[in-house]
């Protein structure tokens, strides 16, 4: 734990609180907070500074988010004195980490949720700390999945996708790359990840469904990935031609990426309490290849990047 000040300027602990969010990501202009924009961040932050009544605080997020993209399983840190989290119950006898659920619901709009929050294990990072990230991107392609009511989280694509061949492409893109093909390039990061999971499947309804899991993603990653996942869907590309898009490592044009819409944050996984600080150092390492070309890549390692 660490201090801080209050207004009587008497050194006080500071706690560090976990919060898991959901939202619908339609009507937002990102994670970030943005000046004159409408953000998750910015929202979020508010409500907090109402709630917990403080001037200001700063909120730490697991993965920012493009506009537009979902989320069920976001999480967040933020450092508040610990009085001013045990007077949240005021006058009731709910916990703490209840009661601000409860007061946050009262002042948040309808299309972002506080699902939990508790004080968090030592040297835990939302951002540094996380192991993975797990995404799904949906998409119907059939007349008959197009369904007003799931517009807003699911793709309406307008051919039939071949998910058997779609899945054995990205079969080839798992494990550490240097995912540059698939990344929007910025300036000092880098953008060698570690593919954990990428399967396509048809779910229960007849959605074409990717899940996939990484222990960071590189800005616009996962929507360039899955739209070299439908050049093969629909049969304009082959097989093999997203691991060669890989190989090359510039961006090809004919990489479209997919709209914001169908991407969702579904999970962010954590190690037991006892790495958390460990896996938070090692996260901020510099990052490199085994290979002559990777020292252009290698700065700090963003894993909280937008997609």
């Amino acid at each position: 734990m660490s201090s801080s000040t209050t207004s009587l300027d008497h050194p006080t602990e500071l706690l560090r609180v976990r919060l898991d969010l959901a939202y619908d990501g339609t009507e937002f202009s990102g994670w970030a907070a943005q000046p004159r924009l409408r953000t998750v961040e910015g929202e979020l932050t508010s409500a907090l500074v109402r709630v917990l009544r403080l001037d200001e605080l700063r909120v730490t997020v697991a993965g920012r988010t493009d506009a537009g993209v979902h989320a069920r399983g976001q999480v967040v840190h933020l450092d508040i004195p610990a009085p001013v989290w045990w007077a949240t119950p005021g006058r009731s006898d709910r916990p703490p980490g209840e009661a601000l659920v409860r007061r946050l619901a009262a002042v948040l709009p309808e299309d972002v949720r506080v699902r939990s929050a508790q004080v968090a294990p030592p040297g835990f990072d939302a951002r540094f700390s996380a192991v993975w990230r797990r995404y799904a991107y949906r998409i119907a392609d059939r007349d008959s999945l197009h369904d007003p009511l799931s517009r807003r989280c699911v793709t309406w694509h307008r051919r039939m996708l071949d998910v058997g061949a779609m899945d054995l492409a990205v079969r080839l893109l798992m494990g550490e790359h240097d995912f540059a093909a698939y990344c929007k390039p910025r300036p000092g990061a880098t953008t060698i990840r570690t593919l954990q999971e990428l399967r396509w499947v048809r779910d229960e309804a007849g959605l074409a469904v990717a899940h996939v899991r990484a222990d960071a993603f590189c800005h616009s990653m996962v929507r360039a990935l899955v739209g070299a996942s439908i050049a093969v869907g629909e049969g304009r590309r082959p097989v093999d031609w997203p691991a060669e898009v890989l190989r090359v490592g510039d961006r090809d044009p004919a990489v479209g990426v997919a709209p914001a819409r169908g991407l969702a944050l579904e999970e962010v996984g954590y190690p037991p309490p006892s790495e958390l600080a460990e896996r938070a150092r090692t996260a901020r390492a510099v990052r490199t290849l085994p290979r002559e070309d990777a020292s252009a890549a290698a700065r700090d390692v963003d894993p909280s990047s937008a997609l």
